[in-house]
């Protein structure tokens, strides 16, 4: 069997490891890529959430009696009853 020159194994063995260096490389800087993107994502998810609370608390504004009661008054002549004007109706039971 012949034996494989000192210099060719030598040299096998430089461009083995400098592969391997490129692969180790190439892997970080997409694991270095996929945390920046998931780092934006974050911080993307974060401004949607605090706008929705902002979103949710105007809702709960508009919604309350306090701007609902003088709004109807103004624009839809509403009233509050007067004892007299009140009809209570039995519960009915299906």
């Amino acid at each position: 069997m012949r034996r494989i020159p000192d210099v060719l194994r030598v040299s096998m063995a430089v461009v083995t490891l400098l592969g391997s260096l490129g692969l180790v490389t190439w892997r970080q800087s997409r694991a270095l890529e996929t945390l920046a993107r998931l780092d934006e994502l974050q911080r993307e998810t974060s401004l949607a959430e605090a706008e929705r609370g902002q979103l949710n608390g105007a809702i709960q504004a508009l919604e309350s009696r306090v701007r609902v009661v003088p709004a109807a008054r103004d624009r839809l002549g509403m009233h509050l009853a007067a004892t007299e004007e009140m009809v209570f109706l039995p519960e009915v039971n299906p």
